[in-house]
C-alpha cells in the first residue's frame, strides 16, 4: 500500500514537472516568423467613399490612403509584417502605360530585396485584369504578387474591400503562391492574371475565368490551389521594362454589324504601331474593314486578330488567311490583353512570325 501511494505521488510529481518544462520551452521558443508583405496602393473602389452606407454606385473612388486601408484591417498583422506605399491615387479607368511602367519598376525593385516576401497591389476593378496581365509579363521574380480590389467602397454596408485585402496579404505571404505568376484575389477566390476578367458591372463575384476556371480558393486563413497556369510568365518571359520610359502605341478596333473602316483608318493615322482587331465570332474580318487592315499592315502596322466573344481560340488561317495577310492570330486572349502582349512584343521585334510565337507562349 505504501509503495502504491509512493508510485502515485511520484507519477503526479513527474507529470507536474513535465508540464512546467513544456510551458517553459514554449515561452523560450521564438514565435513563427511572419512574412514581410508590401502593399502598393493605386486607388480604385477599395479606396473609395460614398455619401451614405448604402451608396454602392455613384461613389467617389480613390479617396482613402494606404495607411487607412491597412488600419481598417488590424487582423492583417497576424498573418504578415505589412508596410504600405501610395504609388498612385486614381480610378482605374485612368490607368495608363506610364502608370504600368512605374508600377512594374517599383515591384521589381522591391522583390529584389531579401526582406520583401510578397507584394499586394490595391487597384480599381475596371482595368485590374489588364494591370495584372501586364505585370504577369514583366515582373522578374517568383515571389508572389497579388492584385486586389473591391466592388463596394470602404464606406458601404458589407464592404468587400477589408476581407479581400486580408486574403490578398495572406496569399502574398504564403509559400504556396510562389512561382504561380501574378495572382488576382477577390471574393475568396484565386485567379490567374492571364485568364481572369471582370464579368459583371457591379456584383461582388464579378471576377471570373469563365473559360478555364479559377486557380483555387482562400478559406479559413489558407490558400488552396487546384491548378497551375501553364503559359510562361514573370521570370520566364523575355520582356524587360527596366529601361523603358514609353511603350509602343497599340490600339483596339471593335467590330460590329455594319462596321466600316473609319476606326481602323483613324487609329492608324494617330500613329498606332500595332492594332488589335476585336472581330466578331472567330475573329472574322468584315468586308468593309479588311482593305483598311491590309493597307495598315502594308504601312508597317502589326495587326492582331482577336475576338469580342470573350471565350475560345482565334484560329490562325481560320476566318482569314493570316499567312497571306501577314496578320497575327490572338489565341484566346481578350482584345484588351492582346493589346498588352502586342505592346510588349513590339519592344522586342516587328517580325510577325516571332510575335505569333509569343501569342502561343504567353
Amino acid at each position: 500500500m505504501l509503495f502504491q501511494r509512493y508510485s502515485r505521488s511520484a507519477a503526479a510529481l513527474f507529470g507536474f514537472l513535465f508540464c512546467v518544462a513544456v510551458a517553459a520551452q514554449a515561452q523560450t521558443q521564438p514565435a513563427a516568423k511572419l512574412p514581410n508583405v508590401t502593399i502598393l496602393a493605386t486607388g480604385g473602389t477599395i479606396a473609395g467613399t460614398g455619401a451614405t452606407s448604402t451608396t454602392t454606385v455613384g461613389y467617389t473612388a480613390a479617396t482613402v490612403g494606404v495607411g487607412a486601408l491597412i488600419q481598417a484591417v488590424p487582423e492583417i498583422t497576424k498573418v504578415a509584417n505589412v508596410t504600405g506605399e501610395q504609388v498612385f491615387q486614381i480610378a482605374s479607368e485612368n490607368m495608363g502605360n506610364e502608370h504600368w511602367l512605374a508600377l512594374a519598376k517599383r515591384v521589381n525593385v522591391l522583390l529584389a530585396q531579401p526582406n520583401v516576401d510578397g507584394i499586394v497591389i490595391t487597384h480599381g476593378t475596371d482595368t485590374l485584369e489588364e494591370t495584372a496581365y501586364f505585370l504577369n509579363l514583366v515582373v522578374k521574380s517568383k515571389k508572389p504578387v497579388v492584385v486586389v480590389g473591391s466592388m463596394r467602397p470602404s464606406t458601404a454596408l458589407s464592404a468587400d474591400g477589408p476581407i479581400n485585402l486580408y486574403n490578398a496579404v495572406l496569399l502574398a505571404g504564403s509559400p504556396e503562391a510562389l512561382g504561380r505568376g501574378v495572382l488576382v484575389a477577390l471574393n475568396d477566390q484565386i485567379q490567374s492574371a492571364r485568364d481572369v476578367t471582370k464579368t459583371n458591372t457591379t456584383t461582388a463575384d464579378t471576377f471570373k475565368a469563365a473559360e478555364l476556371g479559377m486557380l483555387g480558393y482562400i478559406q479559413g486563413g489558407k490558400p488552396y490551389f487546384y491548378r497551375n497556369p501553364t503559359r510562361k510568365h514573370t521570370v520566364e518571359t523575355e520582356f524587360d521594362v527596366s529601361s523603358l520610359s514609353v511603350l509602343p502605341q497599340v490600339e483596339i478596333a471593335y467590330a460590329h454589324a455594319n462596321v466600316g473602316p473609319v476606326a481602323v483608318e483613324a487609329l492608324v493615322a494617330s500613329g498606332a504601331k500595332g492594332l488589335v482587331h476585336a472581330g466578331v465570332g472567330n475573329g472574322s474580318l468584315p468586308a468593309k474593314v479588311r482593305p483598311a487592315l491590309s493597307a495598315a499592315r502594308k504601312k508597317g502596322v502589326i495587326i492582331v486578330r482577336s475576338s469580342r466573344v470573350g471565350q475560345g481560340i482565334v484560329a490562325r488561317n481560320g476566318e482569314a488567311n493570316d499567312d497571306e495577310l501577314d496578320f497575327v492570330a490572338g489565341d484566346n486572349l481578350s482584345p484588351q490583353k492582346a493589346r498588352i502582349l502586342l505592346m510588349l512584343a513590339l519592344t522586342k521585334t516587328t517580325n510577325t512570325k516571332d510575335i505569333q510565337k509569343m501569342f502561343g507562349t504567353y
